[in-house]
């Protein structure tokens, strides 16, 4: 899994955005802003972090149960995939 090249991760007044560039931004008009923890699994994501490192990531980082975790990130990877951002 790897994040489509047409997705950048920017910083922008202080919040951390996805935008689209090439022909994604012909699709998507705009910027997507991510909270904390979806920044830091989209950071992980661009070095090349499969589930089970992000799983480990996680909650090393948050206090949060494994269980909550691994659901939290499903969730976030299937967004990834439903908006094209987030290729196999």
């Amino acid at each position: 899994m790897k994040i489509n090249e047409n997705f950048l991760l920017r910083d922008v007044a202080g919040n951390k955005v996805v935008m689209p560039v090439g022909e994604a931004a012909d699709r998507i008009h705009g910027m997507i802003k991510l909270n904390g923890s979806g920044a830091f699994l989209f950071e992980r994501l661009l070095e090349g972090a499969d589930e089970a490192s992000l799983l480990a990531a996680m909650t090393k980082e948050y206090d949060v149960s494994e269980e909550t975790a691994l659901a939290d990130i499903r969730r976030f990877l299937d967004t990834l995939r439903q908006v094209g951002i987030l290729e196999e």
